[in-house]
């Protein structure tokens, strides 16, 4: 299983049956691969609750997704003006939005949807899930393709929103903000302590439970 299937998958573990969800661009689109889709209905931006997968041969090339991938429709599902799909964002009747960051800090900041100097599509969707949704899950790589961390004390992009990331998931490890801060809940197999602390400079602490399983 590569990384990001492997983020995705931890993920889709989160997520409460029969909750209403939003899956951005990137990794967080493959959570659907680990969904019963009997319990779960997944949303768009640009307007269909019931978003499912779709064979090849059955594509349409005018129903896509807000990333504008191709996407089917499960039996039940209902379409809507992009602007009420806004509105069902914003009067917090989204469960939970998964979505890819740039950097997440020490605050729950979350920087997704500008690079300084860079040319790139912009906020989309992104600032309105931030705000709206009960609950938001980042899924990233843990450090940059330069290396750098993605975990952070303060971001240096722009920021989204001022909502703070309820859980953040990396092919390093799982945080949960807890008691006004982030805790590191889970490693991931092969991964170290020591690992996490060297690629990290975000605050945080480390749950008593997974101490107690690292010093057995």
């Amino acid at each position: 299983m590569s990384k990001k299937e492997m983020i995705a998958k931890k993920a889709a573990e989160e997520l409460a049956p029969h909750s209403i969800i939003n899956l951005g661009i990137g990794i967080p689109t493959l959570v659907a691969n680990y969904l019963d889709k009997d319990k779960y209905y997944l949303h768009t931006e640009n307007g269909l609750l019931g978003v499912t997968s779709v064979e090849e041969e059955d594509i349409d090339p005018l129903l896509v997704n807000a990333g504008k991938l191709p996407v089917g429709e499960a039996v039940g599902a209902s379409y809507f003006h992009s602007a009420d799909s806004f509105a069902m964002i914003r009067g917090g009747h989204v469960d939970t939005a998964i979505l890819g960051a740039l950097q997440v800090d020490s605050n729950g900041h979350v920087a997704n949807w500008a690079i300084p100097g860079k040319d790139i599509i912009g906020v989309g969707g992104a600032m309105d899930l931030l705000v709206g949704a009960k609950q938001i899950i980042i899924t990233t790589n843990h450090v940059s393709k330069d290396g750098s961390p993605k975990l952070v004390d303060e971001c240096s992009y722009p920021i989204t929103s001022n909502r703070r990331a309820d859980i953040i998931i990396t092919d390093m490890a799982t945080f949960k903000w807890k008691n006004d801060g982030y805790e590191l809940t889970e490693l991931i197999d092969g991964t170290s302590l020591k690992d996490v602390e060297e690629n990290t400079t975000l605050s945080y602490r480390v749950s008593e439970k997974l101490l107690q399983k690292e010093s057995k």
